[in-house]
C-alpha cells in the first residue's frame, strides 16, 4: 500500500493526483476465543483455509511439527488445540466464515473469534439452501415471473405487507453497507396450497420470486457462494416459461433498491399490531391443550374487527385453529384494551 500510494499518489508524475485508496476499512485485531493475540509462538492461530475445508486434530497437530516452533512450544500448542478443537473443525465453507467475520465487526475492541458461531453460520446456510428450494417447489413447474413492475395495490393484503418489509429490509442494507455498518428483516407468511388462498396464488407467487430474487442480491455481497448457486437455479427453472433473459451472474445484476410504490406503512401497522398480535396469542393459549380449537373474533373497534374477520383465512393458517367465528358484539373497549380474542372448546 505504502508503495503504491509512492507510486500513484498526487505527487507521482503523470498520476493525476489519483490516490490508489480513497477509503480504507479498518477492522479490530482477530484474536482466539480467549481473547489472545494469534500468534505462532502461542500455536494459537487459525488457519481460515482450515476453517473452510475443515481439518481433523491430527491434521492441526501435523501442521505444529511443520513450523519453526521447539518440543516444548509444541506441546503447548498441542494442549491448547486439544483444548479447543478436540474433534478437529469442522468444515464450515468460505461463505459462513466471511459472514461470521462480518458480524463481529460491530465490535469495537478486539474480535474474539469463535469456531462455534462459524459453525452457526454453516448451518444457517444449509437452512436459506432448504428454505429456497422449498420455495423454489412452490413456484411450481412452468412458473414465469412478471415481466413488469407489480403494482401493489393490486395484491392481497398479505403480500401488500411482505412487499413493504422487504422495501424496509432493502432501504437497512442499502444504507448499512453505505455507512460501513456492515453487521446491522424478511419473514415472509405464505399459506402454501390451502385452497382458500386459490384465487391468491399467482400474486403469492410472484410476491415469492421477488423476495427470493432480491434477497440473494442483497446477501450475495456477504455470501457470494451460495447465493450465486440459488440465484442460478432459480433463474434457470423459471427461465424456459419466459421470454426474459437474465443476467449470466448474479454478480452483475444491480444491487437491489428501494421501490417507493412498495412502501406501505399502514398494511406494516395493521399485520403487526393486529394480526400477528392475534396469532400469537391464539400460539400462547392453544399450547395449553393438543386438540384444534375454534376461535372466536370479540373487538370493540370496528375497523380492526373488519380487518380480523377480512384476514380470516391468514389467521386460521398462521394459529392452526378451526374456522374462526365472527361475534358480532359491542364490547368493552376498555375491558378489552381494544382487541382480543378467546379460544374455547
Amino acid at each position: 500500500m505504502v508503495m503504491l500510494g509512492i507510486t500513484l499518489g498526487p505527487e507521482a508524475e503523470g498520476a493525476g493526483g489519483n490516490v490508489p485508496f480513497p477509503k480504507v476499512y479498518l477492522h479490530p485485531m482477530i484474536c482466539d476465543a480467549q481473547g489472545r493475540k494469534m500468534s505462532k509462538s502461542l500455536g494459537n492461530v487459525v488457519d481460515p483455509v482450515d476453517v473452510i475445508n475443515g481439518i481433523s486434530l491430527e491434521g492441526l497437530h501435523e501442521k505444529l511439527s511443520k513450523g519453526n516452533l521447539d518440543k516444548k512450544e509444541i506441546e503447548v500448542a498441542k494442549e491448547w488445540q486439544k483444548k479447543s478443537f478436540p474433534n478437529g473443525i469442522e468444515e464450515c465453507g468460505a461463505d459462513a466464515l466471511r459472514f461470521a467475520l462480518i458480524t463481529y465487526t460491530h465490535q469495537a475492541e478486539n474480535i474474539n473469534l469463535d469456531i462455534n458461531r462459524v459453525m452457526g453460520y454453516r448451518h444457517w446456510c444449509n437452512k436459506l439452501w432448504n428454505a429456497v428450494r422449498f420455495a423454489m417447489l412452490k413456484l411450481g413447474d412452468g412458473y414465469v415471473p412478471p415481466s413488469s413492475e407489480i403494482n401493489p395495490n393490486e395484491l392481497p393484503f398479505i403480500c401488500q405487507w411482505i412487499l413493504s418489509v422487504l422495501n424496509k429490509a432493502i432501504d437497512r442494507t442499502v444504507s448499512s453497507m453505505e455507512s460501513y455498518k456492515l453487521c446491522n428483516q424478511s419473514c415472509p407468511y405464505f399459506a402454501g396450497n390451502d385452497p382458500k388462498f386459490a384465487a391468491e396464488r399467482e400474486f403469492a407467487k410472484h410476491t415469492l420470486w421477488l423476495c427470493l430474487d432480491t434477497g440473494l442480491r442483497l446477501l450475495h455481497p456477504f455470501m457470494p457462494f451460495i447465493t450465486e448457486e440459488l440465484w442460478q437455479r432459480l433463474h434457470l427453472a423459471s427461465s424456459s416459461s419466459s421470454s426474459l433473459v437474465a443476467p449470466s451472474s448474479i454478480m452483475i445484476c444491480d444491487y437491489p433498491c428501494m421501490i417507493e410504490c412498495w412502501k406501505n406503512e399502514e398494511v406494516e401497522t395493521q399485520m403487526d399490531n393486529v394480526i400477528i398480535s392475534v396469532v400469537n396469542s391464539i400460539r400462547s393459549l392453544a399450547k395449553e391443550g393438543r386438540e384444534r380449537r375454534a376461535a372466536f373474533v370479540l373487538s370493540g373497534i370496528r375497523e380492526e374487527r373488519e380487518l380480523m374477520y377480512s384476514q380470516c383465512a391468514i389467521i386460521e393458517k398462521l394459529a392452526n385453529v378451526s374456522p374462526m367465528k365472527r361475534v358480532l358484539l359491542q364490547l368493552d373497549v376498555h375491558l378489552y384494551n381494544s382487541c382480543c380474542l378467546q379460544l374455547w372448546q
